[in-house]
């Protein structure tokens, strides 16, 4: 089984992409992983893909076809996989279709979770996040048990500068002008499964299950 999966800054894709995985024994392959791996172990595509990182410049997309590529051809993709952050681009839709088609294989599914913007945003301008451990919080649900103090490790805990409303705003009017026409290119194919993530995660599983469950696919966990 070969998935995609699609949602806004704040939809729990994330989240969804682990149940994904665990649920259906595929690989979760995120883009930012690619890169930060074939950096760390100095490939070749690492070091040219570094030049336009450490320029401030975006990764021409031969580079990151080419470490997807790579990616998909090692033995834990054989089972099937779940791409996160690839493709963003209609082109980079176009290249992946090439690539599979030199196997006869092809994206089985596209998971696009779905979560108004104003559910986002209330969930999202709500966070706040230890600046030691990484540890995550909600205002609303899920408070620290002393204000501006991680429960954790007590270190102090914060609004970031992404979290803050306007920057929210704008990061969700972009991701949507980026992707709808990915989207688009999907749904002409038939292949995009809607998961409603406005409510809560396991809701959103059920409907993306049950429509690869029409598909054919099984869960193994």
């Amino acid at each position: 089984m070969k998935l995609i999966i699609l949602g806004a800054p704040g939809s729990g894709k994330g989240t969804m992409a682990t149940v994904l995985r665990d649920s259906y024994g595929i690989t979760h392959i995120s883009t930012g992983d690619i890169f930060r791996a074939n950096i760390k172990e100095q490939t070749p595509l690492g070091k040219e893909a570094k030049k336009y990182i450490d320029a401030g410049a975006l990764v021409p997309d031969e580079i990151t076809i080419s470490m997807v590529e790579d990616r998909l051809s090692q033995d834990d993709c054989k089972n099937g996989y779940l791409l996160d952050g690839f493709p963003r681009t209609i082109a980079q839709a176009e290249k992946l279709d090439e690539m599979l088609s030199k196997t006869n294989s092809k994206i089985d599914a596209v998971i696009k979770v779905d979560v108004p913007a104003e559910v986002i945003l209330g969930r999202v301008v709500n966070r706040r996040v230890c600046t030691s451990c990484g540890e995550s919080y909600n205002v609303v649900s899920r408070p620290t048990k002393v204000e501006g103090v991680c429960d954790v490790c007590g270190k102090e805990v914060i609004q970031r500068d992404d979290d803050k409303p306007e920057t929210v705003k704008q990061r969700l009017i972009t991701y949507e002008e980026n992707t709808k026409p990915l989207i688009d290119f999907y749904e002409k194919k038939g292949i995009v499964i809607s998961a409603d993530n406005s409510k809560d995660p396991k809701t959103a599983f059920e409907q993306a299950s049950q429509a690869l469950e029409k598909k054919g696919f099984r869960k193994v966990n």
